[in-house]
């Protein structure tokens, strides 16, 4: 049965399509997009500083085109620009690459950043889907082929005036894998003459991105394929992709364009980015190479490239992450230890019976690799990691542990391990995360909170609660600019505790009529510490209050 509201993705015509029966056999060029696509959607983008570390671990890990920021966006960006020049961070073999629109101040800006720049991409951007055309921009297609061409050409002229610097050019056709096929072809075709100096030595770029993930992979791979063997001087360009994930097969899409026929991948660490992120690089480059291809890339250190990523954008890698999850090479299933120590033990036989040097099962590449050791994590007892515990509250309770909580969880869970001196059951771990986390003993108790949406402000909330402290009932009200807002407003009148609430984790445990939502909220003190309480009901909102008090009696049992 159809759904009237979307439509099933037409089919490319493309009835002698090759690329199934191809094999990736060598590496494409690889472009981290981290320092604009991956840094404009962080809830808070690095600053120059964290920019410039993250630009040198790029370097390090063997990136070669780097795209270092949206010089025109912004003064930082531009600045950010200014001082990888000036300041001679650049390895001499590295392009850096500026994202610019295909607007005539914002083309000069651009160029201006990068003046003195040894070698360099500028990347222009411009949307031929009926979709952006028609409700974003209000253009047609003549105007939109004018506007690129125009704006090739304002880039190929100031790239002229700055001889001593090797300045590529990128055009991409944005929301490609949304737009007729024919006129990106146009589009492409029209950029390309305008450029004009393209040859298969200094190739121009086209980028062919699926800014929204719309297709299955499949069709990304049939789009590559045709306009590779439509493009009349495809000797002349380097295809490239950019993927996004939000269908969740960026990886997939960008292994069958690169069958497809394209040369190069845009992407980011662990696939930040706008929405769902762009594809991962990370586990796109490590696909290769556990195939036995040569990336180009070092990720021998790949849990420092982790915790680097974590701490400059402040994005956690998710536990199982492809390669770089904390539980990517652990196994719980004792049938699973059995066989991987095993096959381990077996390697020396592994060329002979398998024509490869490395064959083991549950373990399609070799952690030592990338720094990483296989890992064991089944019981639970004083010596437990924080990991296993939260994968045991996940497996048997749905509880998803935020990782910044984790740490003060496992502490409670192996004291409690120590104070009866064995091993501690699954139902033992989550009694002890109500007790300490849910419903803490304390002088706070919440009789009942009331948000009330202003009559001419819907947005802005009028909050009333009433709260027994010490079983004395007290009722308090304040305002804010949602529900969370003004009940901290409220009860930080009845409270002596400086604190307040940093960005809060939701769950939904079960569903329908019995569905519970967990709200894991971090309470932020004065002296700079945190203390989490979790909130338990069938309303996210409640749940949350009730996880500000349960922290509030925490903090008064550990004054």
């Amino acid at each position: 049965m159809s759904v009237p509201k979307y439509k099933i993705p037409e089919m490319i015509d493309l009835p002698d399509r090759r690329w199934p029966a191809k094999s990736i056999t060598h590496s494409p060029q690889w472009c981290s997009v981290d320092l604009r696509d991956g840094n404009q959607a962080l809830p808070d983008p690095m600053d120059p500083d964290q920019k410039l570390e993250y630009f040198k671990m790029l370097c390090d890990i063997g990136f070669k085109h780097i795209e270092a920021g949206f010089p025109s966006a912004s003064q930082e960006d531009f600045d950010f620009f200014r001082r990888l020049i000036e300041e001679s961070h650049i390895p001499d073999d590295v392009f850096i690459m500026g994202l610019t629109q295909c607007r005539p101040h914002l083309i000069d800006r651009t160029l201006e950043a990068f003046k003195g720049l040894k070698r360099g991409i500028v990347h222009a951007y411009i949307a031929p889907s009926d979709l952006h055309m028609m409700q974003v921009f209000g253009l047609d297609r003549k105007t939109t082929i004018e506007r690129a061409v125009a704006s090739t050409r304002q880039i190929r002229e100031l790239a002229d005036t700055m001889p001593e610097s090797d300045i590529r050019y990128e055009f991409s056709p944005e929301d490609f894998t949304d737009s007729d096929l024919g006129f990106s072809l146009e589009i492409c075709e029209t950029v390309f003459e305008a450029w004009g100096k393209a040859t298969p030595e200094k190739p121009l770029i086209m980028n062919l991105p699926a800014t929204v993930e719309r297709r299955p992979p499949n069709h990304y791979a049939d789009m590559i394929e045709w306009f590779c063997r439509n493009f009349s001087k495809r000797d002349c360009i380097t295809v490239s992709l950019h993927s996004h994930n939000d269908q969740g097969m960026a990886v997939a899409a960008t292994e069958l364009a690169l069958m497809a026929g394209a040369d190069r991948v845009e992407g980011t660490l662990f696939g930040h980015g706008e929405r769902t992120g762009n594809v991962d690089l990370v586990t796109c480059i490590n696909n290769l190479y556990s195939r036995g291809i040569d990336t180009g890339m070092d990720f021998s250190n790949l849990a420092h490239v982790a915790e680097t990523v974590e701490r400059l954008t402040g994005m956690p890698v998710y536990y199982r992450q492809p390669y770089a999850g904390s539980y990517a090479f652990t196994a719980f299933s004792g049938s699973h230890q059995d066989a991987v120590n095993k096959g381990v033990h077996k390697l020396a036989e592994a060329p002979e019976r398998f024509g490869m040097g490395w064959k083991v099962p549950y373990l399609h590449i070799d952690p030592a690799d990338l720094g990483r050791k296989f890992e064991r994590l089944i019981r639970i007892n004083s010596q437990s990691g924080k990991g296993g515990i939260a994968w045991v509250l996940e497996q048997d309770f749905g509880i998803e542990i935020p990782k910044a909580m984790q740490p003060e969880l496992g502490k409670h869970v192996q004291a409690y391990s120590e104070s009866v001196g064995r091993e501690i059951s699954a139902d033992e771990v989550h009694t002890v995360f109500q007790n300490e986390f849910v419903s803490p003993e304390g002088p706070y108790e919440l009789v009942g909170y009331w948000p009330r949406p202003d009559d001419n402000d819907p947005t802005f909330i009028h909050g009333e609660i009433k709260v027994k402290i010490n079983d004395e009932e007290k009722t308090v009200e304040a305002d804010g600019n949602g529900p969370i807002s003004a009940f901290v407003a409220a009860i930080r009148k009845m409270v002596d505790v400086d604190f307040s609430v940093a960005d809060y984790h939701e769950q939904a445990i079960g569903k329908g009529a019995d569905a519970q939502a967990l709200a894991y909220v971090p309470l932020k003190l004065a002296g700079n510490g945190v203390i989490f309480g979790v909130g338990a009901d069938s309303n996210i909102d409640q749940a949350a209050v009730l996880a500000i008090v349960a922290g509030l009696n925490r903090i008064a049992k550990n004054s």
